[in-house]
């Protein structure tokens, strides 16, 4: 049957057309994300087909409207929403039903949608989702138009205007992937394979597949479900089949079981993926055809141990992440994780918080390819709001549909080992009822996904005594936001209790806790990347508590944790600014938070090369404190050569310091183990900036939205060193099929709009975010500054893979 989808946008844009479906590809799926006609701001009539958009713009989405700005003093969602706007959105997309459509189903599947959304197609509403996070589907069949009876109008309302919302921030829009799919009435319904592996030896895994087919038919159908398991390099390795009927309008659900030898298991090393290949048929057709991946692992908390893969004991070395990508806002492209989760994994992070919602379904599939961990989240709040407008509100009509889908949605991904089903949550205080909605939550996690075991970050749980009255004990695994020992005495109180520290600060006495109590199962840090909102003063718009900022740049602790969690030899030199009347070096001196002072710099630059009059006697001689963050048995500090004596690995994870006396030139610490050197750091006094050097983090782009290339411009001197006191304004162009998509700089008070393609160096840095939009001739991305001479890259692009 020809199934065709041919655009009538008002804006005359034009949306893919789906080629004749066959018997090889009865499921079409198509990305429906370019071409969406947008408003900002609430219009009467939007939702009609007939209504005239003709003077919207078009966008693609994943879209998130917000993060364009302005930044404003007076935005509704103040510093938690990082100053940026909130309000109400349209987006609307035309296309068109040819008569051959007759008899199929056409549905449309949205990522995520923020906030309170409506969804209409030709005027009529197919539903609401309050909360933003989740993933949904709706049924266009009932009031699809066909031929000349179309077009077809799909219109989504968006609203934020109700703030505060949220304690970070969100975005605005429709701002993950939007897909239409074409089915047959008799379908593998909507996230409707689960696959386990119950049985796991080195000779045999036994997987088990559980599908569930709809049929939206108004007969009732037999079919035969046929299962093929796929190895990690795409062989068929088993295969398995059942037959059973569903009735009219009804689900049935079918059972099968495939035992696979010697399985490649996944794991942090060598995350090894398997896929669940299930089809269809009914009278002699094959009518549906999915694919589902997943890992054969096992996963435990013992209660005298901690955490266990493949019969190996891991500490978790976690960090939380908010969900938005920096100066991309929430409208993440896959490639920005990426990166962000490569250097993580090389500061020795091995798992990941999902704080507190439910992730894009992508950033999954790269936890899964990875090899990293997930403590998947739910909820922040429950009925006991945080802000006036939270999902507090929603909660106890929409709670129980949320957190189902998002399971059958998330299930089969190996990197999930925990769920968690709320965070620091203020019901706590009315025991019996928090008692009540914990029990229910875990009910139905255990129901939907029986696999994998529950937590919460309890919040303050000696204060609500918890611990004593049974809500932490309905907890599979029980967790606390920061304090450790608390916990570990919960432990010693009740020894088969399972623990985990949830949300942890950076100190090292936390990470001591953690690392010297088997019982500890690991911490999850807040944070592993800066993110946007969370702010408590104007012009604060980032909170800044990362391993990394926002560019992915490196802040001090996140090399102190790299000494302590890499496993590899690592070895980093800070200095440690001295304080002065003037300048206090404590940051706590300051009261006004975004002008306390930090203290810790990767450079051996302490005064400005270029300092005018007033500063020339900050360069003469003087003490700087230098401190090395290594897991290195020894480390030796060179100063121009000469030793300033070597130093062995302190037990108690301190860092190494020595009080040198300052002179221009190279610093260098050399780390050693059994007296063979094996890392190495260098730091050289910066002269006055010359140019703007230029670098990329890939050579080659495809036009897909979700891969994008970080270009990186640094301010350097004569000598290539980087300047780290220059601001210069930095002007990014580009030439050939490309765009600049946004640029940042990490300063956690740059106003400037990240859509603009000029950034101000901060710490000598500025980075532009760019994509590919046609294959054929190379980018060329330059970045220039006044006075300096500039740099550029080239970036082959590329079709799709």
């Amino acid at each position: 049957m020809l199934v065709s989808l041919l655009a009538a946008l008002s804006v005359a844009a034009a949306v893919p057309v789906l080629p004749a479906p066959n018997d090889a590809e009865p499921r079409r799926v198509v990305s429906f994300d370019e071409a969406w006609s947008f408003h900002q701001g609430d219009v009467q009539g939007a939702a009609e087909s007939a209504f005239d958009a003709s003077d919207w713009s078009v966008v693609t989405t994943p879209h998130d409207w917000a993060i364009a700005g302005p930044f404003r003093k007076d935005a509704p969602a103040g510093g938690e929403g990082a100053f940026l706007p909130t309000g109400v959105a349209w987006y609307r997309k035309a296309f068109v039903a040819p008569e051959s459509l007759r008899g199929r189903r056409l549905v449309v599947d949205f990522d995520g949608v923020m906030a309170n959304s409506r969804v209409y197609l030709n005027g009529e509403l197919l539903g609401e989702r309050p909360n933003g996070y989740v993933s949904f589907r709706y049924d266009l069949t009932p009031h699809l138009r066909y031929g000349d009876a179309g077009p077809n109008v799909l219109a989504v309302r968006t609203d934020t205007s109700e703030q505060v919302a949220s304690r970070w921030y969100t975005g605005s829009g429709v701002y993950r992937h939007v897909r239409l799919v074409e089915l047959d009435p008799l379908h593998v319904a909507y996230n409707g394979v689960g696959v386990t592996t119950p049985e796991i030896t080195p000779d045999r895994a036994r997987v088990a597949i559980e599908v569930t087919i709809r049929n939206d038919g108004d007969t009732p159908r037999k079919y035969t479900v046929l299962a093929d398991c796929l190895s990690p390099s795409g062989e068929v390795v088993g295969s398995a089949t059942v037959s059973g009927q569903a009735a009219a309008d009804g689900e049935s659900q079918a059972r099968l079981t495939i035992d696979v030898a010697s399985p490649e298991l996944w794991d942090f090393d060598k995350p090894q993926l398997y896929t669940a290949r299930i089809a269809i048929e009914s009278e002699g057709n094959r009518v549906d055809q999915v694919t589902a991946p997943f890992g054969v692992r096992t996963a435990e908390f013992r209660s005298d141990s901690g955490f266990w893969l493949n019969g190996r004991h891991h500490k978790l070395r976690g960090v939380c992440l908010h969900h938005d990508g920096g100066a991309v806002g929430a409208a993440v492209p896959l490639a920005v994780w990426r990166d962000r989760l490569a250097t993580l994994q090389a500061l020795g992070v091995n798992a990941i918080r999902t704080s507190h919602n439910p992730v894009a379904p992508e950033f999954l599939d790269l936890c899964d390819a990875m090899g990293i961990v997930v403590m998947s989240e739910f909820f922040d709040c429950w009925e006991g709001r945080k802000r006036k407008h939270d999902y507090g509100k929603h909660f106890a009509e929409w709670w129980r549909r949320d957190l189902t889908d998002t399971l059958r949605r998330d299930r089969n991904h190996p990197s999930i080992v925990l769920y968690s089903v709320g965070n620091e949550i203020r019901d706590t205080h009315q025991t019996e009822k928090a008692k009540r909605i914990l029990a229910g939550l875990v009910e139905v996690c255990h129901e939907v996904d029986p696999t994998r075991p529950v937590t919460q970050g309890l919040f303050r749980p000696n204060v609500t005594h918890d611990y004593d009255n049974g809500l932490a004990d309905l907890l599979d695994v029980i967790g606390t936001n920061y304090r450790d020992a608390e916990l570990l005495q919960a432990w010693r109180d009740n020894p088969d209790r399972k623990i985990i520290g949830t949300e942890q600060p950076h100190e090292r006495q936390n990470w001591l806790l953690c690392r010297d109590n088997p019982p500890h199962a690991g911490q999850f840090l807040w944070v592993g990347v800066d993110y946007l909102g969370e702010s408590r003063s104007w012009p604060i718009t980032t909170f800044d508590s990362g391993l990394i900022d926002r560019t992915g740049a490196l802040h001090p602790r996140g090399a102190e944790r790299q000494s302590w969690w890499s496993e590899r030899p690592v070895v980093s030199l800070y200095r440690r600014e001295a304080a002065t009347e003037a300048t206090p070096a404590d940051p706590g001196y300051e009261a006004v938070e975004w002008r306390r002072r930090e203290v810790l710099f990767p450079d051996w630059t302490p005064r400005d090369a270029t300092a005018d009059e007033v500063h020339e006697e900050a360069n003469e001689v003087h003490e700087e404190n230098v401190e090395v963050y290594s897991n290195c048995e020894e480390v030796e500090l060179l100063l121009n050569g000469r030793s300033l004596g070597a130093k062995p690995l302190p037990t108690n994870a301190a860092p190494r310091n020595w009080a040198v006396r300052y002179e221009p030139g190279a610093l260098v610490a050399v780390g050693r183990n059994g007296g063979q050197e094996v890392a190495r750091c260098r730091l050289d006094t910066a002269g006055a900036p010359v140019a703007v050097r230029v670098t990329t983090s890939r050579d080659r782009l495809s036009t897909d939205w979700d891969e994008v290339a970080m270009v990186r411009a640094e301010v350097v001197d004569a000598a290539g060193v980087r300047c780290p006191r220059a601001t210069n304004l930095i002007q990014f162009t580009i030439e050939g099929p490309g765009q600049i998509v946004a640029t940042d700089n990490g300063s956690i008070v740059d106003l400037d709009p990240f859509t603009s393609d000029e950034r101000h160096a901060y710490r000598g840095r500025a980075l532009a975010v760019v994509r590919a939009t046609a294959p054929g001739d190379a980018l060329r991305v330059t970045a220039s500054a006044e006075g300096l001479q500039q740099g550029s890259v080239s970036i082959a692009s590329e079709l799709d893979r």
